[in-house]
């Protein structure tokens, strides 16, 4: 039999030090909703927040008590009755419950916030545990900036709050000081002066982000002997955050063959998650960030898309379906290689032969080099255009707008047919009718515009462009449609699809546009 994974148990704090992020402030609602969805996530233990601070608070966990049954929910208090009080109260309803004390230990934390000695921290730590085991079987105590406390005086601390009856002790890095080496090598020497932590005793650590590494402090504690992890959803939190839950699991899942444990999280669940978080405190999630980053599972260099596309493994170490979203996302841009650019093709339908093919791409990279992102709606657009069987019998060549303060707009219009090039200027009352009486000028076709229209075929700033016109000519009405960054070039083309449909169907071959 393949031996069974140590469990580690995932606390999570979301909806108590994550909230307490600037802007991020929840109603009692959002937070039940996002309790709901940490349920479905399976984390193990919900902290639903901090009663006694205010009525809302206390509403919240009381919600959150009554509307989870899956997760243990536990309740935040200082070493002070009012709080413990709150706490009792709010978790009435709860199926499984846990009441989370916690006092600052760190000298510069005794000295300066709590104004106490040792021995009355001491005293304060057993005694607030004890009071509590009346109403509470499964109590947590964390010596708030345990990183920075003397080791000798932590070591004591956590002796006699496991003496005194404390079920899990979490060792918090407050203020983000710890280095990896340095947090694993605390927690191993915890286990060794106190053996029942992480066994009988649950040992917790809950690190903050101030230096960017939450997580790797984090994984060191796991890697020393702890086994309950406190997190939040998006690592969100006060200053630079907390250890981000979804970091942690993942890295967890991923390299198993090195940590050798387990979580329970059902991973799939992650990014519904994350998306829920983001949506109800308004913190929006960074594009690089790590797991449920926009970014995270996308691709934009060809080198890469092309490893991918032979074998995700290439460049991809986690399966994009493991944290719930469908696959990983090739963004095509001017870096994109023929390979991606041929891929997708094929997944919008098309069916290019390789001259085809080639003159799409030989555009396509054109587009990428005007904006950021080129989008399937770019790509069906110029598709359509290169297999069109129109001839170019009117090809543009050059094109430039003069805009000058009270004087009409100026354009000057290069066309090329066959081996000949025309040029004509001319001026409009706008920029658009300026370029079509240009063009009148160097084909000596002349058209009536009945219908003209601009949408963005995609989102953005640089958004492409879409122009579609209707010619009357000859009695005939003729429609024509152009795409482009620059809406002006848009229309030109726009004309010139038109004007180029009539010179093909209308007068037929070896018969001059310009006999019209």
């Amino acid at each position: 039999m393949p031996e069974k994974k140590k469990k580690i148990y995932i606390f999570d704090t979301t909806l108590r030090d994550g909230e307490q992020s600037p802007g991020a402030s929840l109603t009692p609602e959002e937070k039940v909703k996002i309790a709901r969805q940490l349920e479905r996530l399976n984390v193990d233990v919900i902290e639903a927040g901090f009663p006694v601070s205010s009525p809302g608070e206390m509403r919240a966990v009381q919600m959150i008590s009554g509307a989870v049954s899956g997760p243990v929910i536990c309740g935040l208090a200082r070493t002070v009755p009012k709080d413990m009080d709150a706490c009792r109260k709010a978790l009435e309803t709860a199926k499984r419950k846990r009441l989370h004390i916690f006092l600052a230990t760190s000298q510069i934390h005794r000295e300066f916030k709590l104004h106490k000695k040792k021995a009355e921290i001491l005293k304060l730590a057993v005694e607030s545990i004890r009071s509590a085991r009346k109403d509470f079987k499964d109590i947590e105590f964390s010596p708030e900036d345990a990183a920075r406390t003397e080791r000798d005086f932590l070591t004591e601390v956590v002796t006699r709050a496991v003496e005194a009856g404390a079920t899990v002790v979490n060792i918090p890095d407050t203020v983000g000081y710890a280095i990896p080496g340095e947090f694993g090598d605390l927690v191993a020497l915890l286990i060794k002066k106190v053996p029942v932590l992480g066994k009988k005793v649950t040992l917790s650590v809950h690190c903050h982000n101030d230096l960017g590494l939450a997580t790797a402090n984090s994984l060191a504690a796991v890697l020393a002997g702890a086994n309950q992890v406190e997190c939040t959803i998006n690592g969100i939190g006060e200053r630079a955050g907390n250890a981000s839950m979804e970091e942690i699991v993942m890295a967890i899942d991923t390299r198993q063959d090195f940590m050798g444990c387990a979580t329970q999280i059902k991973t799939e669940e992650i990014t519904k998650t994350s998306r829920l978080v983001s949506h109800l405190t308004g913190m929006v999630v960074q594009p690089n960030k790590a797991i449920v980053g926009r970014n995270a599972f996308s691709h934009e260099s060809g080198i890469h898309q092309d490893g991918v596309l032979k074998e995700r493994q290439t460049y991809e170490i986690m399966d994009p379906a493991r944290v719930g979203l469908s696959g990983s996302q090739i963004i095509l841009g001017k870096l994109s290689g023929r390979h991606a650019f041929s891929e997708r093709v094929k997944k919008l339908g098309y069916r290019l032969s390789e001259p085809d093919l080639d003159r799409a791409f030989e555009r396509f990279k054109k587009i990428a080099d005007q904006k950021k992102y080129v989008f399937d709606e770019d790509i069906e657009t110029l598709i359509q255009d290169e297999i069109s069987e129109i001839p170019e019998t009117w090809k543009l060549d050059y094109l430039k707008i003069s805009l000058e303060t009270g004087k009409p707009p100026a354009a000057t219009v290069r066309l090329r047919r066959n081996d000949q090039v025309s040029e004509a200027v001319s001026q409009g009352d706008g920029p658009v009718d300026a370029c079509y009486k240009a063009i009148e000028k160097i084909t000596q076709v002349k058209a009536t515009l009945t219908h003209y229209a601009i949408q963005s075929v995609t989102s953005g700033k640089d958004a492409l462009g879409e122009v579609s016109v209707k010619l009357m000519l000859e009695g005939r009405e003729v429609t024509g449609r152009g795409a482009s960054t620059d809406i002006i070039e848009a229309s030109v083309k726009a004309y010139l699809f038109a004007l180029n449909k009539v010179c093909a169907k209308l007068f037929g071959p070896g018969i001059e546009p310009s006999t019209v």
